[in-house]
């Protein structure tokens, strides 16, 4: 396979950022055009009812500029060996198919004119076949029985397909939902999964695997360029299109590197938004109407605890910049 180096990510992630960056002012355009607004619920923050019909669904920049660097570096591998990077194509198949699971949910929403598209069920139903195809084509690039590698140790165990289908099953749709729920304030989903997209960058070239270090170099350029229209003030929304996209990318990546594990690091803060949910419903239901937070998912905590979005969007950013961090230097220590 096409050797790996950090020029090579560089230019993909360029090529991302550029196009995503280009397409920007276009697809915001057409957006309003269509009068692809988003509908705030009446339950939020109120200050939040100023972003009533800014455009949503603009995770398609991103996606378009993702996919075009993907087709580039692929072509890369064409020229050079001839070959074309098979888990790249199953992480970029992985994430539009959950990108188009959001579409179905984002014009549902549209065309009912309020913030409710899919049902729980629908969506769940959706996600869970789509999780199928992508374990299946994990199973036939396979050459034996899959490996569970343990953060911080040399140690990978190997599981029978039947109860790895069901772990990965469980944590791809559960990485999905969770991005989707960090999704809730401007730039926060973008800010905190751009370096998670840098950190499976290094691991790509660290170990010289051609497919996760191309996938995952365009999506840190994708998330930069989309970001100079969502940071707050934001200029558009990614919808569900764009953040069932991102779950899908990020837990492709981990299994595409054969350490789904390590998102409980570097996706702590999509757990923690995740929780924050269950633990607020859970203490509702039996404490009898009683509230563990102000409102959740816990970004909107902060928020009516008078934090800016800004400032969220920053800190936790920067926490998962310092769990990165951690992951690489030290999790990964023993097997890098």
């Amino acid at each position: 396979m096409t050797p790996v180096n950090s020029y090579t990510a560089l230019i993909l992630c360029a090529v991302a950022f550029a196009v995503t960056a280009a397409i920007g002012p276009a697809v915001i355009r057409y957006l309003r055009k269509m009068k692809f607004g988003q509908k705030i619920l009446e339950i939020g923050p109120k200050w939040h009812m100023n972003k009533q019909n800014i455009p949503t669904m603009g995770g398609f920049m991103f996606i378009i500029g993702i996919a075009v660097a993907v087709a580039a570096g692929n072509v890369i591998s064409c020229v050079t060996d001839g070959e074309v990077s098979v888990s790249s194509l199953a992480v970029l198949g992985l994430a539009v198919a959950y990108g188009a699971v959001g579409l179905v949910d984002d014009y549902a929403k549209i065309k009912k004119k309020q913030n409710a598209g899919l049902t729980p069920k629908q969506k769940l139903v959706l996600q869970i076949l789509v999780a199928a195809v992508f374990i299946l084509v994990l199973f036939l690039e396979s050459d034996g029985l899959p490996k569970l590698w343990i953060p911080f140790t040399d140690i990978a165990v190997g599981l029978p397909w039947p109860l790895y289908i069901i772990f990965a099953a469980f944590v791809i749709v559960g990485a999905d939902n969770a991005v989707n729920l960090t999704d809730g304030i401007d730039g926060l989903a973008a800010g905190v999964t751009l370096p998670v997209a840098v950190f499976f960058t290094c691991v790509g070239i660290a170990r010289g695997d051609f497919g996760v270090t191309i996938f995952a170099a365009s999506l840190a350029g994708g998330l930069a360029g989309f970001l100079i229209y969502n940071f707050n003030p934001a200029k558009v929304f990614m919808g569900d299109t764009g953040s069932l996209f991102l779950g899908g990318a990020v837990a492709g990546l981990a299994f595409a590197c054969d350490m789904p594990l390590i998102l409980l690091l570097v996706g702590l803060i999509y757990i923690i938004e995740t929780l924050s949910v269950i633990l607020q419903v859970t203490y509702f239901k039996i404490s009898g109407g009683k509230r563990l937070f102000k409102m959740a998912p816990i970004h909107h905590h902060f928020e009516m605890c008078g934090w800016g979005e800004k400032k969220i969007v920053l800190v936790f950013a920067g926490v998962t910049i310092l769990l990165c961090l951690l992951a690489y230097f030290g999790a990964l220590r023993p097997v890098l």
